[in-house]
């Protein structure tokens, strides 16, 4: 071995290392998050074969030890030398970042995966990792231990000539990862999606943990089309098509499927190279402006908006639109590490030629569902400007008119946001505990009436009457919707606190689905939290425990003894407590346990389908999910 191919060793490890000590850099975090990103950047790999022409089935493995193995049946990595590094092609891609056939349009046309980072950041991040390749009737294993080579590339077997494809199992790092315990129903939700996205592809999940295994097969023949059926099953579509169009300019391949329905919601998610982009970009923008322009042309040249109404803006048509816009790039320029923002060019002026060209025909070649979408759309119009009427009413005023708080509100006397928080609260009785028991300088206390408006049912300016909702908008001080302005926001923690049993986590959830469809910027960046009441208050000899769940009380039990001198209290209710209790328990934040509200950008579309489940219209589909998750509810009152 020479000194040159030392020092170029030395050199790849280094790479590696900055992995293993900035891992945030490469896969957004260390938690639970980041864990499932290494399962998806090695399917992503397997995925480009597949959008590539060379794989139709992938299968993934969770493993009783909680490894991952990803097998697919594409070409199988390359095990020849590469000349510039002097390695096997296949160590390459394992250990050295930014290596790959992502580059230079050699391997892939276009390919998702981070940057060409994906294998070796895996690699990096893993115990142990183990790639297997069948090519030319040989099967060829090499071994990796935190990223580094413990084994060299060596024949193990022979296969059959025709066989070919790579199988990658991985051990992630628990010195790196906050956990490493993979979850089934997260991995479940990537791996449709991307099914979805390549169309015809097969992705085969299968827990080996359980004792009887868990198999999940994902296959789509109608790909995007059947996206949109998926995401529409707990809505009622306004017409039988899914509009479908496709084509390619620019280098660019556009898919775009549509189809409206009787909510009041859009749900438009855009993806590049099957990476989900929850920013958007030029290809959202393109697409938006194809509609827009496209559904106003119709409506006016066929007098179905008069001439004194304004155009329809893209809100309007876009209300109760669930679409997906799918497109293949070479090269995507994309803002940001995380790949949430596209900024090529190219990408706007193709999907707005081909939406535009081929939504105009079908307008034309189908009259009835045109005029179904532009009624709906003109509907919307007039309930926007009714909206704006009322949201003008209720826009916050300056610090000098503070007089428009809501009169319910107990606001707190520190005028910084970063020192405060409100508790959104139900009903009077608990209100009042907690107007009592909390800290007058930096808490404020929002009481509400009963159950808020679902908004998954409601237009714009029937949530801008209600009366609860209204108070919230006007307390937090950002308004909503188009008019939204984080800077505004007066308080750091906005903590909803409603009693432990199925009417509390029923307006929690209220609460929740209307801070999502209408201030989601204050979930995503961390001010929506839920207060933590405990269930039980246990007293024996003068001395007081609290606890949040049946384990914890049955804990406290075994350490004191369950003989018959033990009070034992199930509160049924935040007005159960004397302000003192919740105090002590819910409301100081030196003692308190709040959960903080996040989202998996990576799952939008899932969690728009569960938040349309449970508040939307249909039984069946809200019945089926519970069904499938009583499971997981703990301590549920009925």
């Amino acid at each position: 071995m020479s000194n040159e191919y030392g020092g170029d060793q030395i050199q790849i490890l280094e790479g590696l290392e900055a992995v293993r000590k900035r891992p945030g850099m490469y896969i957004g975090s260390t938690s639970a998050r980041g864990l499932h990103h290494l399962v998806y950047e090695i399917v992503d790999n397997a995925v480009d074969e597949a959008l590539a022409g060379f794989c139709d089935t992938i299968q993934v493995f969770v493993n009783k030890d909680n490894s991952v193995t990803v097998i697919d049946n594409g070409r199988g990595i390359p095990v020849d030398i590469n000349h510039k590094s002097g390695l096997p092609a296949v160590t390459v891609v394992f250990t050295i970042l930014h290596a790959g056939g992502k580059f230079g349009g050699g391997g892939y046309k276009v390919s998702g995966g981070l940057h060409g980072v994906g294998a070796s950041v895996v690699n990096a991040l893993s115990n142990w990792l183990v790639v297997r390749i069948c090519r030319d009737g040989k099967i060829y294993e090499q071994r990796y231990e935190k990223g580094k080579v413990v084994k060299e590339l060596e024949v193990v077997g022979e296969c059959d000539p025709e066989q070919t494809g790579t199988k990658v199992t991985f051990m992630p790092d628990e010195t790196i990862f906050e956990e490493t315990i993979f979850d089934y129903d997260t991995l479940k939700q990537r791996l449709r999606e991307m099914a979805f996205l390549t169309k015809n592809l097969k992705i085969v999940l299968t827990d080996l943990r359980p004792e009887e295994p868990v198999e999940k097969t994902f296959h789509y023949e109608g790909g995007i089309k059947e996206f949109v059926t998926y995401l529409n099953r707990s809505k009622t579509p306004l017409y039988e098509d899914i509009l479908y169009f496709e084509g390619k300019r620019d280098n660019v391949y556009v898919e775009v499927a549509m189809q409206h329905n009787d909510s009041y919601n859009e749900s438009v998610f855009s993806f590049v190279n099957n990476i989900t982009t929850p920013e958007g970009g030029t290809h959202l923008t393109g697409y938006r402006n194809a509609i827009t322009k496209t559904f106003n042309d119709y409506a006016r040249n066929n007098k179905l908006l008069k001439e004194s109404e304004p155009n329809l803006s893209g809100d309007d048509i876009r209300e109760g639109l669930t679409a997906i816009i799918s497109i293949k790039i070479e090269d995507p320029q994309f803002e940001g590490q995380t790949k949430q923002k596209l900024g090529n060019s190219e990408a706007r002026s193709a999907v707005d030629s081909i939406v535009s060209e081929q939504l105009t025909y079908y307008l034309e070649q189908n009259p009835i569902t045109a005029k179904t979408i532009c009624e709906k759309s003109i509907l919307a119009q007039r309930a926007r400007e009714a909206a704006r009427k009322a949201r003008d009413l209720t826009r916050r005023k300056t610090a000098l008119e503070g007089m428009a708080l809501p009169g319910k509100l107990a606001d707190c006397s520190d005028k910084d946001p970063k020192n405060c928080e409100i508790f959104i609260v139900e009903g009077d009785s608990a209100g009042g505990s907690a107007k009592t028991a909390r800290s007058r300088a930096t808490q404020a206390i929002l009481p509400l009436r009963g159950k808020i408006l679902n908004v998954e049912k409601a237009r714009l300016d029937k949530i801008y009457g209600n009366a609860e909702i209204k108070a919230m908008i006007t307390a937090f001080g950002t308004g909503i919707h188009d008019d939204f302005d984080i800077s505004k926001l007066r308080y750091d923690k906005i903590i909803i606190m409603t009693d432990a049993d199925v009417d509390g986590a029923h307006i929690a959830t209220l609460m929740l689905t209307f801070l999502y469809r209408f201030m989601p910027e204050l979930i995503k960046q961390g001010h929506v939290y839920l207060a933590t009441p405990p269930l039980y208050k246990l007293e024996k000899n003068k001395k007081v425990w609290y606890a949040y769940s049946d384990d914890e009380l049955n804990s406290i039990l075994t350490e004191v003894g369950r003989d018959s001198n033990n009070k034992i209290q199930r509160y049924k209710g935040l007005g159960e407590m004397d302000a003192e209790q919740l105090w002590e328990t819910t409301m100081d934040p030196e003692k308190r346990v709040l959960k903080r509200i996040s989202i998996n950008e990576e799952a939008t579309s899932e969690i728009d389908l569960t938040f349309t489940t449970l508040m939307g219209d249909k039984v069946e589909p809200r019945r089926e999910f519970i069904e499938e998750n009583a499971k997981f509810v703990k301590n549920l009152d009925i």
